[in-house]
């Protein structure tokens, strides 16, 4: 049985508006003002709360403020609760793609630095919690991305077994994901880093979802 298995944001959705939304809330709350910028940080956002912290805090001259990113963290996703879907959507093309693989047999499945229950409650908002057979979040295990368990414990929810399994994504954190996992990987190009994902050397580039399933075939055939 063949597994496909997602990351999320920047990959099936793109979350970043959201997420910097939530993080200058934190920002401005702290007499910081709004540190990051929608279009031009996007990579951050798709990095995580904490990211998007560091990178904030350096811009005030406080790189390396640990403890005011901790502090913080639990306080910031809080904040994107509340704004969870206002801004995200799914990139096109993407449920198409994953209805068609299901459709072959494939099973599917998300694996995300996401916490799970925020991860559930958007695609529960999006509508297509049902697409997939397994969900994995940062705070699913005691390991996270970038450690391989995650995503083969999302491939075993699923179904499936890790040596018939492929990962797509769109970040490094996803590419070293896949090599210690030993299953081929395939970044988007459609992120905020472009082809600029190409330096990653992953086994497969997808410009768009409508390429997915011909691209899936090959990096894993039937």
């Amino acid at each position: 049985m063949r597994t496909i298995v997602f990351d999320l944001d920047g990959t099936l959705a793109d979350t970043s508006a959201d997420l910097i939304a939530a993080a200058n809330a934190r920002f401005q709350a702290l007499g910081l003002g709004e540190l990051l910028d929608p279009a031009g940080d996007a990579g951050i956002a798709f990095r995580g709360g904490k990211a998007m912290l560091r990178a904030g805090f350096a811009r005030v001259g406080r790189a390396g403020d640990e403890a005011a990113v901790e502090a913080e963290y639990p306080l910031l996703i809080a904040a994107y609760a509340d704004v969870l879907d206002r801004e995200t959507r799914l990139y096109p093309g993407a449920m198409a793609a994953v209805a068609r693989l299901r459709a072959a047999g494939w099973r599917t499945g998300i694996c995300t630095n996401k916490p799970e229950g925020l991860a559930e409650e958007l695609l529960r908002r999006l509508g297509v919690r049902g697409a997939f057979d397994a969900l994995i979040g940062a705070d699913s295990l005691s390991v996270r991305k970038p450690d391989p368990l995650p995503l083969t414990e999302t491939v075993r929810r699923a179904g499936g077994t890790a040596g018939r399994a492929i990962l797509i994504g769109d970040t490094e954190t996803d590419r070293e994901t896949a090599r210690r996992a030993g299953v081929p990987c395939a970044l988007v190009t459609f992120g905020p880093e472009g082809r600029g994902v190409e330096r990653l050397a992953p086994e497969g580039l997808l410009d768009h979802y409508d390429g997915l399933y011909d691209l899936a075939g090959r990096l894993l055939p039937a």
